[in-house]
């Protein structure tokens, strides 16, 4: 026979090998069925017990916590855009996602990805994510002990400050020992003057929103800051659709609960949409809102309006 031929037959014999394989599974499983386990029971929840065992392969099982922390993260999160029940109080908190990250680092002390992502994770607001800012800004500073030169994670923590928080002082703060790390752009030393200065508006939530798009290595960081660059044009659009439904409400003495009335007082022909291109609502109440099928939503509450008029884009 023909090493050509001596190859197909492998070839065949390993497919038949694997059919049975799989039927045999198939079989086993029929006959004695595994009950379901939790997802959160799958895995070990002490890091020092973890590393124990892990040995010389933690930078392996630090990659696997990592999938299974975005796992977790996409599967719940899915749940929640596609509208979904979720019974389960602790899935509904993401309450797995930062022990998941917490091993995941401990395993892999400088594993850059880990930090920086998860703690955008942990702070983005609920239900789409578990709105936890304290844990995100204590994982990077689990990051920051393991590695001080690290200008990133002390603009991420000013970012979660800022965004999450509101609290402008501590963002400047750590923007401004951000930008005295060698190496760390220039922007940052003005984005903590701009934040003492003026605190939340629009603006300076803009430039950070900007500077972490262009400054982005990784295109899911860059897509989430042109999310939230359309999250803020969208609110400055919601406050000037407002000012219209408002004096349309006042004009006729009567609320205004659809676009109709404010169509035909505007002469427009079509219901003016979102940055993602999705028609925005009126509430019940009258407000002008972006709607639960628009990407941008949920909208964060948003730093006033202190500029003038967006910049153009």
């Amino acid at each position: 026979m023909t090493g050509l031929g001596r190859i197909a037959v492998a070839v065949v014999i390993i497919g038949l090998l694997m059919g049975a394989a799989i039927e045999l599974q198939r079989l086993r499983d029929r006959s004695f069925p595994v009950r379901p386990v939790e997802d959160d029971s799958l895995y070990l929840t002490s890091p020092s017990s973890l590393r124990r065992m892990a040995l010389a392969y933690r930078a392996v099982a630090a990659d696997l916590y990592w999938i299974r922390a975005l796992q977790y993260f996409g599967g719940t999160r899915r749940m929640v855009e596609a509208g979904q029940t979720i019974t389960d109080p602790n899935r509904r908190r993401y309450a797995a996602l930062f022990p998941l990250l917490d091993l995941t680092t401990s395993l892999d002390p400088r594993f850059n990805l880990a930090y920086r992502f998860g703690a955008i994770f942990l702070a983005e607001p609920a239900p789409r994510g578990p709105a936890r800012p304290d844990l995100a800004i204590a994982l990077l500073m689990k990051g920051l002990a393991e590695r001080p030169d690290r200008w990133e994670y002390m603009q991420d923590i000013g970012f979660v400050h800022y965004w999450w928080r509101q609290d402008y002082k501590a963002a400047a703060e750590w923007f401004r020992r951000a930008s005295e790390v060698p190496g760390a752009p220039w922007w940052l030393k003005s984005l903590s003057a701009t934040t003492l200065a003026q605190g939340g508006d629009r603006l300076s939530s803009r430039m950070m929103w900007e500077a972490i798009r262009q400054s982005a290595e990784i295109d899911w960081l860059r897509h989430d800051a042109e999310r939230h660059l359309g999250q803020l044009r969208a609110l400055d659009e919601i406050d000037a659709l407002q000012a219209i439904v408002n004096r349309v409400a006042s004009q006729s003495a009567q609320p205004v609960l659809d676009w109709r009335p404010v169509m035909r007082a505007a002469g427009w022909r079509t219901i003016p949409v979102d940055p993602a291109g999705i028609p925005y609502e009126i509430d019940e109440r009258g407000r002008v809102q972006v709607s639960r099928s628009s990407p941008l939503w949920p909208m964060p509450a948003g730093p006033p309006r202190i500029d003038v008029a967006p910049p153009p884009s």
